[in-house]
């Protein structure tokens, strides 16, 4: 049956590949990104859009009147110079919208690691906006955990082909769960569409298997023809000014260096794998499908 759909950050990494989905299999899909890259996207589907701030509450309520289920999530600002504190700016203008607009199922984007309050760098402001949404009385809300996005090995692209090597600030040998955004997006589109889920529950999606960053990059040399390829650990401290020197706040930088350094502790190995919550895709496939052809077009 088809649904009416909100979906929040229609352009990022995760929201637009759910906006494409729902799309495809011909829901009523609402759509709402600042960026102008909203309009050029999706200007030729039937989707409304609702381009503005995720901060305006207004807009939220005016997007969630009369759909069936919303798609939320606190999308990254690198420059904020308080990341908590747009968090929770974004996070309180959803809600403010989901109690003014009666909508009743809401997928959230949250982390694996969204288990912890502290020591997770920007994962914790997810786990504080899940207590938040439980204490919404009659909506269902489903909070996504996925594991590390394999697509990020999509920021490094720069510092492997004008540098020749891979890097990180996290324990290159630990193992962890690792998924592709893809995987996430479709277990988000099932319950937008499904609406299966009641009360307050959490769906973890953990990737195919667990990997270690130097795993990740001997599959990214292999694939890019560049086999010897070097994962360097970089200290903090200068992981830290090279994000600075790009432009990323201070504050932000902080919190990605404390969260990657946090893998270790075992934030994202916290949910035991299961049938259920092992998705397809891996690091093979996601590296010759995406990462190989975004590195040979950079």
């Amino acid at each position: 049956m088809r649904k009416t759909i909100v979906v929040l950050g229609a352009t990022g990494k995760v929201g637009g590949k759910i906006a494409d989905i729902l799309l495809h299999q011909g829901h009523n899909v609402k759509l709402m990104a600042r960026s102008e890259d909203l309009k050029n996207r999706f200007r030729h589907t039937k989707a409304e859009l609702f381009p503005g701030d995720i901060t305006d509450a207004d807009l939220l309520t005016a997007a969630f009147q009369s759909a069936d289920s919303a798609f939320i999530l606190l999308p990254p600002n690198f420059t904020a110079p308080n990341y908590r504190a747009f968090q929770r700016e974004v996070g309180d203008a959803a809600i403010e919208a989901i109690k003014r607009s009666g909508i009743k199922y809401v997928v959230n984007l949250s982390s694996a690691g969204a288990q912890l309050h502290e020591g997770n760098g920007l994962i914790a402001g997810l786990a504080e906006q899940e207590v938040k949404l439980n204490q919404l009385k009659d909506v269902h809300v489903m909070h996504l955990r996925p594991a590390y996005f394999l697509d990020n090995a999509l920021l490094n692209i720069n510092l492997i082909k004008h540098r020749g090597i891979n890097g990180t600030t996290a324990d290159t040998n630990h193992p962890i769960p690792m998924v592709a955004t893809s995987d996430v997006a479709v277990v988000a589109a099932e319950a937008l569409a499904n609406l299966d889920f009641t009360g307050k529950v959490v769906r973890p999606v953990l990737g195919d298997r667990n990997y270690s960053f130097s795993e990740i990059t001997g599959i990214i040399g292999k694939s890019i023809g560049k086999p010897d390829l070097q994962l360097v650990q970089f200290p903090a401290r200068q992981a830290k000014a090279g994000m600075i020197s790009q432009g990323i706040s201070e504050n932000v930088a902080e919190d990605i260096v404390n969260m990657e350094t946090s893998l270790k502790n075992g934030i994202m190995n916290y949910q035991q794998r299961t049938a259920e919550n092992t998705s397809p895709t891996s690091a093979e496939t996601f590296i010759r499908e995406v990462f190989a052809p975004a590195y040979q077009t950079a």
